[in-house]
């Protein structure tokens, strides 16, 4: 059965939440009263289908249905999520919540998107105060994973860990703030660096492309995947976290913030930060410049995946949740049809495999065939432990044919056939399509070795019977069209 959310506030956070939920596979509905709303969300939604589908490497599920509906009691009918991001003003969000107590579901769970007010203060006189929690996302919604889930006594624990599963279902990652507090945790943290940078404007210390490059350049690399106390336990040395605050500690007492103190926003301070402003970026349109974030923060998260840390170690663990779903299958006996060749790949082009055409770079091809093949060493049995006790296949040779082009967030499939799996020997070919033209084709050679002679050796007798499985259930099919060109076979 397919989920449901209710957006009420179709801004650049409301779509967000859309983009995300939708690309998940939920169903979206949407109710905002500004007739650009349609617009805005396509642009949004624009944006995070060319991103978000290629930050893993399994597919997203299907894509669920949006609509757009003039009354809120018609977008909220039986949902099972509900997420306010109307804008900051507190009777504003009362109001709709009040509405909200008599046309949504009691079971359906509501969230707010405010990055300030507190949860108690949004259910204030509320008949179901305890289907409102805070659910405060960070911008774009559909790439950045944290969430601060805030909660109040009126919420019960069931209600939090429904909160929870579900926000993680569409990828998320929420961090349950148990003790409400104005602004939550994240946006304290912001406020504390945004009032020291506007006094270093202010008073001529740094201008904002020069503070801008401090982080970006420096402790915004390591925050990106160590945060700020891991980041202090390193600075700290072999010593740790208890000799950096010794040596540091004492720096608390300095006069080295104004935290307390905030300069007046004068006309001449918005006109000297938005002129710098201006001066720094202002030459790109704002679309440009969401595009451009979205590609770094693809960029970042996939090189963290690369190591397994932080955000990239959830895309991980997305990819394996999701992999049951793909059609994919992870072992030679749950192969629904082995005389058909294997799906190996199903994901999209992310962002770093395009190239200066605009269209995925050729090497691409080879690391995305390549993957291919690792996964069908998997399925037959050449795991990591079976590797780890001293067998392995290394890739003889290998032919691609480059036949049409891929451009970023397209859809791609990887089949592969088992050619030949006798002996020491696995000969491979695989297509890849996209939408069902095909794209590219490959054809490997490998040869088992062992990993003790670095000589060749015939593998076990479970890889060896998946194979000889595989090859004679698909001995029918028609030889593919290009097959031995290359690799000199007859």
């Amino acid at each position: 059965m397919t989920n449901t959310a209710a957006i009420i506030g179709g801004g650049v956070i409301g779509g967000g939440w859309a983009a995300r939920f939708l690309l998940n596979g939920w169903d979206v509905r949407v109710f905002d009263p500004d007739p650009e709303a349609e617009r805005k969300i396509g642009e949004v939604l624009a944006n995070a289908r060319r991103s978000l589908p290629g930050l893993g490497d399994v597919a997203l599920p299907p894509e669920g249905s949006l609509t757009f509906h003039a009354e809120m009691t018609e977008a909220v009918a039986g949902v099972n999520w509900v997420q306010e991001s109307v804008p900051e003003r507190l009777d504003l969000k009362q109001k709709v919540y009040g509405a909200l107590m008599d046309c949504v579901d009691e079971a359906a769970v509501i969230g707010s998107s405010t990055s300030g007010f507190k949860p108690s203060e949004l259910q204030a006189g509320l008949a179901r105060p305890g289907q409102v929690v805070v659910a405060h996302p960070f911008n774009p919604v559909y790439l950045l994973p944290v969430i601060e889930l805030v909660t109040t006594p009126a919420n019960d624990q069931a209600i939090a860990d429904k909160a929870m599963g579900m926000l993680r279902s569409v990828g998320l990652e929420p961090v349950h703030v148990k003790k409400e507090i104005d602004a939550h945790v994240a946006d304290r943290l912001l406020e504390a660096v945004w009032r020291e940078a506007l006094w270093m404007v202010k008073d001529e210390i740094a201008t904002t492309e020069e503070i801008d490059n401090i982080m970006r350049y420096g402790f915004g690399l390591r925050w990106a995947q160590m945060g700020l106390f891991e980041t202090y336990r390193v600075a700290g040395g072999e010593a740790g976290m208890k000799h950096f605050m010794a040596q540091f500690g004492p720096a608390l007492k300095w006069p080295w913030t104004k935290l307390m103190d905030v300069p007046e926003f004068t006309d001449e301070l918005v006109d000297l930060i938005a002129g710098q402003s201006d001066a720094q970026s202002g030459h790109k349109t704002i679309r440009e410049l969401e595009r451009e974030r979205d590609d770094n923060l693809v960029g970042i998260m996939r090189a963290l995946k690369w190591n397994g840390n932080a955000a990239g170690a959830l895309i991980s663990k997305g990819d394996q949740e999701r992999l049951p779903a793909s059609g994919i299958e992870t072992n030679a006996a749950a192969i629904a049809d082995p005389s058909q060749p294997v799906l190996t790949i199903k994901r999209a082009v992310p962002l770093d495999w395009i190239d200066y055409n605009g269209h995925m770079t050729e090497s691409r091809y080879l690391d995305c065939f390549a993957m291919a093949t690792d996964r069908l060493m998997e399925i037959v049995g050449c795991t990591q432990d079976y590797i780890a006790t001293g067998g392995s296949y290394f890739t003889a040779e290998t032919h691609l044919r480059h036949l049409d082009e891929a451009k970023a967030g397209a859809p791609i499939e990887v089949r592969t056939r088992v050619i030949n799996g006798q002996g020491k020997k696995m000969h491979l070919w695989h297509e890849m399509t996209s939408d069902g033209v095909l794209l590219a084709t490959a054809e490997a050679m490998l040869i088992h070795v062992s990993l003790e002679t670095r000589r060749a050796s015939v593998p076990s007798d479970e890889i060896a019977a998946n194979l000889d499985m595989i090859e004679k259930a698909q001995a029918d099919l028609p030889s593919p069209e290009g097959l031995g060109k290359a690799i000199g076979v007859r």
